[in-house]
């Protein structure tokens, strides 16, 4: 089975996601999409894989968003993917692609909607937070 994550290690969400896939049993490819973005045709099948536009995967946070403008409605599909290829910073994470479908999780237990195994047992997040209680209910 291959599960896909572009991961940044430096977000607490990401970090949070792949630990939910590794609890789940299994090892995903991990892409650190920072240093190896995907490419034009890989961003934009990731993007239709999610049903999202564009401008709906940007990230604002940490990132030249502002700088740029890109709040701006004058800006199409292709040119927020050609600002997101030169930025990877711009493209919000994780997302996740296993056979059961992809998404952004964001929140990260967004992911076990998509998990082979999402019986995963007890999780709490890095900041404390509870995501499946000792009961195995999420919460």
């Amino acid at each position: 089975m291959t599960i896909t994550i572009y991961h940044n290690p430096d977000c607490g969400t990401s970090r949070n996601t792949l630990a939910i896939i590794r609890q789940s049993g299994e090892e995903p490819e991990v892409v650190e999409y920072l240093k190896n973005p995907p490419s034009r045709e890989r961003l934009v099948e990731l993007i239709a894989a999610m049903g999202m536009t564009p401008r709906e995967l940007l990230r604002e946070k940490g990132t030249p968003y502002a700088e740029l403008n890109l709040g701006d409605p004058k800006w199409t599909d292709d040119e927020i993917v050609d600002f997101m290829l030169a930025h990877p910073i711009l493209i919000n994470r994780p997302i996740v692609l296993t056979p059961l479908g992809t998404v952004l999780a964001r929140p990260s237990e967004a992911v076990l909607d998509i998990l082979p195994n999402p019986d995963i047992g007890p999780f709490t997040k890095e900041d404390g937070e509870v995501v499946i209680d000792a009961s195995g209910r999420r919460v």
